[in-house]
């Protein structure tokens, strides 16, 4: 009797990706338009949605069908609402009509005026470091910082959770990479004694909070395992700048290191609501940088009217003025009902809330749920994090009203129990 064929296999992203070399380049485009054709995850139908209109706690947005809707906006990483604040909006339009909508040059060359100058001097005294530099993304800051200070022969240890842009960074640094499992600071240090006593270059990072989990690093251990086995240590503020501390100046003020961090590197596109990166430390460093970093040296510098609009959110941050305490309020509010009613928040420490789905198609049919009940989170699936841990992520805003958080509990918890993720 003639055995039955093996059901045909499922593709799923990861198969379109490079891998051998064995198929004809564009194959895999090929192969991944039938893919959306005929199989379509359902929860892409809620990506690159159109925004009517200025992001705020509430926005209107165009599905992909053509209808429109006002949300509940729980995806963005505004976490101040600092991209409409009068005072933000107001400094980005008088620079609009001095410099022009953008610079033309890159940072090294004509592309640098008295704004950068300004921003970069604001972002040193935030952290109360020597220097500053600029760069006009936040990825791509990451990926030209590692490959800078690192190449063939030195080792970068990262925690598995860090961002991609800093694992981007390590395979064209050249260097060796370590990773070691998210926050275990034995398995951490089971690789730092494990390191090669000549092999002196060493850079441990981590972000300061996790993009995923919202969690916090343990910089204080890390720390103390960097100076114990001679690493530099760098940190990713991105998610903990304007949030984590008790002025919003991040981790390393959370943990009392303020000035003990080799390199501080963060992002303009998270509470600040812009967009470019920046890193602060020595003003030798900074100067090393500005020569070797090549996402710097052949990249345009950020538009002047983007520029002067940061100047005004550091202005704000640095009065503590920026909306921390009405962000933490909200935090405080949703956060332990979430918890209440029963859902898988992880271990999160900030505004960045993960509700643990752990099934793709359940993930899928509850994001559409929500938005049809004027509520927009964010979806988050392979390969941002395993499918196991399929999540919706939910961003908290400090304009966020106690009424509009009432509404997503509520339908939050409504769904939650029609998909048993809740008793």
């Amino acid at each position: 009797m003639k055995a039955p064929s093996p059901a045909p296999r499922v593709e799923t992203f990861e198969d379109f990706a490079s891998k051998d070399g064995s198929h004809e380049l564009f194959d895999k485009i090929d192969r991944l338009d039938v893919f959306m054709r005929e199989t379509y995850p359902g929860y892409l139908s809620g990506l690159g949605l159109e925004m009517l209109g200025a992001v705020r706690n509430q926005v209107g947005i165009r599905e992909k069908d053509g209808t429109a809707h006002d949300v509940i906006m729980m995806g963005s990483n505004s976490y101040l609402s600092l991209n409409t604040h009068p005072r933000v909006v107001a400094a980005s339009e008088a620079a609009l009509h001095e410099y022009g909508y953008g610079m033309g040059s890159v940072s090294l060359l004509a592309g640098t005026s008295a704004l950068h100058r300004e921003l970069e001097r604001r972002i040193a005294a935030f952290y109360g470091t020597e220097d500053a530099i600029l760069f006009p993304c936040g990825y791509s800051g990451n990926v030209g910082i590692v490959a800078a200070l690192c190449g063939p022969g030195d080792v970068v240890i990262n925690d598995a959770a860090n961002h991609a842009s800093i694992f981007d960074g390590c395979k064209l640094s050249g260097a060796d990479v370590k990773v070691f499992v998210h926050k275990n600071l034995k398995h951490l240090e089971k690789i730092l004694r494990a390191l090669p006593e000549a092999q002196r270059g060493r850079l441990l990072i981590t972000d300061g909070v996790f993009s995923m989990d919202g969690d916090v690093a343990p910089l204080d251990a890390l720390h103390e395992l960097a100076q114990r086995y001679g690493t530099r240590l760098m940190i990713d503020e991105a998610h903990a700048l304007g949030v984590i501390g008790p002025t919003g100046r991040g981790t390393a003020e959370h943990f009392g290191l303020q000035g003990k961090i080799d390199v501080i590197y963060g992002t303009l596109s998270k509470a600040p609501a812009a967009v470019g990166g920046y890193c602060a430390g020595s003003a030798n460093l900074v100067q090393y940088l500005r020569y070797y970093a090549r996402s710097y040296v052949f990249s345009s510098s950020l538009p002047a009217p983007v520029v002067a609009g940061l100047i005004e959110v550091f202005g704000l941050m640095s009065e503590d003025a920026a909306g921390r305490t009405a962000l933490w309020k909200n935090i405080h509010y949703l956060v332990p009902r979430l918890q209440a009613l029963g859902f898988n928040t992880g271990a999160t420490h900030s505004a960045i809330i993960p509700l643990i789905i752990g099934d793709e198609p359940t993930l899928s049919e509850i994001h559409r749920e929500l938005r049809g009940e004027g509520v927009f989170t964010s979806v988050v699936t392979y390969p941002a994090v395993r499918r196991k841990e399929c999540r919706l992520r939910l961003s908290l805003m400090s304009t966020h009203t106690p009424e509009q958080l009432d509404r997503v509990l509520e339908v939050l918890e409504r769904l939650g129990r029609k998909y048993g993720l809740i008793p």
